[in-house]
């Protein structure tokens, strides 16, 4: 039973993790293009224009999947309740590796949103 506690809890914080930092890029995104913190793409760190719109894009895109991942994950593992350990861990290690994924191929869909909204590269344009 304590192995099902901690992989329950482990299993929602990737979750609640893209909840908060979902709503944080959504409103806050870093205001300064850096190799540390954010939604770091070659495209995405072009201009400010291409950062803010990632960092919000990003963010919505989290939020979203974070509410669909956290009763998803805490249901699969409340049909384990009482299983065995191995049954426990094969399943918990299948929601980590689903919400992973789910994580990971976000990024397609802010690449995607960012070169339909930046169709030129998100190249700056001179003013003359």
């Amino acid at each position: 039973m304590q192995t099902w506690w901690i992989l329950f809890a482990a299993n929602l914080l990737l979750p609640l993790m893209m909840l908060g930092i979902g709503g944080w890029f959504g409103k806050h995104p870093p205001r300064k293009i850096n190799h540390f913190v954010g939604y770091r793409t070659p495209m995405s760190m072009k201009n400010e224009a291409t950062w803010a719109f990632a960092h919000r894009a990003c963010g919505r895109l989290w939020l979203r999947l974070g509410a669909a991942l956290l009763p998803a994950s805490a249901l699969g593992m409340l049909c384990v309740l009482g299983r065995g350990e191995g049954t426990v861990g094969t399943v918990g290690a299948g929601i980590c590796l689903a919400q992973c994924a789910a994580m990971l191929g976000s990024i397609f869909f802010v690449e995607r949103a960012l070169r339909r909204a930046f169709p030129d590269g998100g190249a700056r344009r001179d003013k003359t």
